[in-house]
């Protein structure tokens, strides 16, 4: 019998039960959910070299952005411009590989082949290498590695031939990609406004031009750079009297693009083979005096008129972005990294900065901070306050 002062519990009806097929259900949808993101998950990983080729184009379009601008200012149409940029950019590698390869291709088996001899002649001139050598087997190790170096050749042919059909490959698909994006970059960037909210539309685009100057800014004016310490580099080794200089000059071109320690790499490497082939005193002593030196005017006088506005980063920053995209892709991605950290830095600096003036508007409208003008009096307080008998 149930005490009437007791509270009676509310039935459930029938309808809001959660019925077992209810749970069926939801459990079948469930799992068609994950399936399909590890679908998805499995179908970018298996794409994984197209998409990176994809995100390279992109970044190269990108980087050839500001001079298809320059020539629009010019009174061209988009589509002239890039064709004018792409056939200059083409024909400049194209000249700087006919002029670099045939040399390349004499001096560099030169010097593989006659580096013991190097390394045996340094060894009669320094008791302290020699004393190394022998202790650590030095001078047996490189005999080895030349007299392999033919049959790894040979054996190899196959491998050799087929990762240059997948380089030839590889640059053909990001060549075309390249164009396609240069060509359609503004409908691009259009779009990806579109995908913010109205309101914050002006400034994403303000966000977005500044981030597509900086990456355009860096790679020319950092190519420009490499020109340069490449040409630099050729001229000193071969004032100076160094062999192979046509190699080592396109060893500090190369090494010039890696930011922060790319530099100092290419010199060293130069530096070795001086005192390897030349004697130390002066050849060596004067090729080492020679890129510090140079060192000094890239970082004071080349880079800061070639990047007139450069990536403002810290160096902690730099190497730290650096190294992440070297780790992902290679030196593609060491070189990719620096503009899109500065682009990230520009969008956090937009970001605060919006806050900011957001939280100062806030202050300005707290009360206490000084006389504020009232607000007029709406419709109905001005009737209630007429006086009475006054109709």
């Amino acid at each position: 019998m149930n005490d009437p002062a007791s509270p009676q519990q509310p039935s459930v009806p029938d309808d809001a039960r959660v019925r077992p097929v209810v749970f069926v259900r939801r459990g079948f949808y469930a799992s068609l959910g994950v399936l399909g993101a590890a679908a998805a998950a499995a179908a970018l990983y298996t794409a994984r070299g197209v998409l990176i080729w994809a995100l390279v184009a992109l970044f190269l379009a990108v980087s050839l952005d500001p001079a298809v601008r320059l020539l629009i200012r010019w009174h061209l149409s988009r589509g002239m411009a890039v064709l004018v940029v792409i056939l200059v950019a083409v024909g400049l590698t194209a000249a700087f590989l006919l002029s670099v390869i045939p040399a390349m291709a004499d001096q560099a088996p030169a010097l593989v082949k006659a580096f013991p001899h190097y390394v045996a002649s340094l060894q009669d001139r320094s008791s302290g290498f020699r004393q190394f050598s022998d202790r650590f087997h030095f001078s047996g190790q490189i005999d080895k590695l030349v007299a392999s170096m033919p049959a790894r050749v040979g054996s190899g042919a196959l491998g050799f031939t087929k990762s240059l059909l997948s380089a030839l490959a590889a640059t053909l698909t990001v060549t075309v990609l390249t164009i396609y994006f240069l060509v359609d970059l503004p409908r691009l960037e259009r779009s990806a406004v579109h995908l913010v909210p109205r309101a914050h539309r002006a400034r994403f685009d303000r966000i977005g031009e500044v981030m597509v100057d900086k990456v355009g800014s860096y790679m020319i004016g950092n190519i420009l750079i490499s020109l340069v310490a490449g040409l630099a580099a050729f001229a000193g080794l071969t004032v100076l009297g160094v062999p192979y200089s046509v190699p080592l000059a396109f060893l500090v071109a190369v090494t010039d693009l890696i930011p922060m320690v790319g530099a100092t790499l290419g010199a060293v490497i130069c530096i070795a083979v001086a005192l390897l082939a030349t004697r130390l005193w002066p050849t060596t002593v004067l090729v080492a005096a020679f890129f510090v030196l140079y060192q000094q005017l890239e970082n004071y006088l080349i880079a800061p008129r070639i990047m007139r506005r450069p990536v403002q980063l810290s160096p902690g920053a730099v190497l730290l972005a650096g190294l992440i995209g070297g780790a992902a892709l290679g030196l593609i991605g060491a070189l990719m990294a620096i503009p899109i950290a500065a682009g990230i830095k520009v969008l956090m600096s937009e970001r605060l900065r919006a806050r900011d003036a957001a939280d100062t508007d806030a202050d300005g409208a707290t009360p206490g901070d000084g006389p504020t003008t009232p607000p007029p009096p709406s419709m109905a307080s001005r009737a209630t306050s007429r006086p009475a008998g006054r109709h």
